[in-house]
C-alpha cells in the first residue's frame, strides 16, 4: 500500500466536521492521562496490538498526539498523529457500529490540523488502506515509489504482519 501526501496549508476547516459528529452526540478531543490504559485497551481490543503499541506513543508526548470521539463516555473512534514516524498522520479507526457518520472525517481533519498548528506544512499517511477516504476528506495524493515505505518486512525478531498490511 502507497503512503499519500496532505498539504496541510490547504486543508478543510475541521470545524463543519466536528459540528456534524457533535450533532450526533459525539465529542472530539484530545484524551486525558487518566484515559491512558483505556484507550489503549479499546484500540488493541478493536483494531490491532501494532495500533495499541503506537497509541501508546502518542500518550507520551504533552498534549498526547491523539484524538479520540467519544458517545457520552464510550469511545468510538481515534487518531493519533508523529506516532511511527514524525510528521506521520495514523494510526486511525472509528469502530464498525460507528462507521459512516463522519466520525473519522471529523477525527482526521482535527488530527491534520493539530499537526498543521504545531508547524507541519505537510503529513504523510502511511501504508494507506481506505485511499478514496483521505482523497475525498482531507485531499490527500498517493507519493509515487512510495510501496512498501517503512512499513516494509518487518526484522526477524519481530513476529506478525507488516504495520502497513493492517491499515
Amino acid at each position: 500500500m502507497a503512503d499519500m501526501l496532505v498539504r496541510l496549508y490547504a486543508l478543510p476547516d475541521p470545524g463543519p466536521a466536528i459540528a456534524r459528529a457533535a450533532s450526533l452526540g459525539i465529542t472530539i478531543r484530545r484524551p486525558e492521562p487518566s484515559e491512558r490504559e483505556a484507550t489503549i485497551a479499546w484500540v488493541a481490543a478493536t483494531f490491532t496490538e501494532g495500533w495499541a503499541a503506537e497509541c501508546r506513543i502518542a500518550f507520551d508526548t504533552q498534549p498526547p498526539s491523539c484524538l479520540v470521539a467519544l458517545r457520552e463516555r464510550t469511545l468510538v473512534g481515534f487518531a493519533c498523529h508523529d506516532c511511527t514516524r514524525r510528521n506521520f498522520f495514523g494510526p486511525a479507526g472509528v469502530a464498525d457500529a460507528a462507521r459512516g457518520k463522519g466520525i473519522g472525517a471529523a477525527l482526521t481533519l482535527a488530527a491534520l490540523s493539530a499537526m498543521h498548528a504545531s508547524g507541519y506544512a505537510y503529513a504523510i499517511i502511511g501504508g494507506v488502506g481506505p485511499s478514496a477516504f483521505y482523497a475525498k476528506v482531507a485531499g490527500a495524493v498517493p507519493i509515487e515509489g512510495s510501496t512498501p515505505g517503512i512499513y516494509g518486512e518487518p526484522s526477524k525478531s519481530v513476529s506478525g504482519p507488516p504495520h502497513g498490511s493492517q491499515r
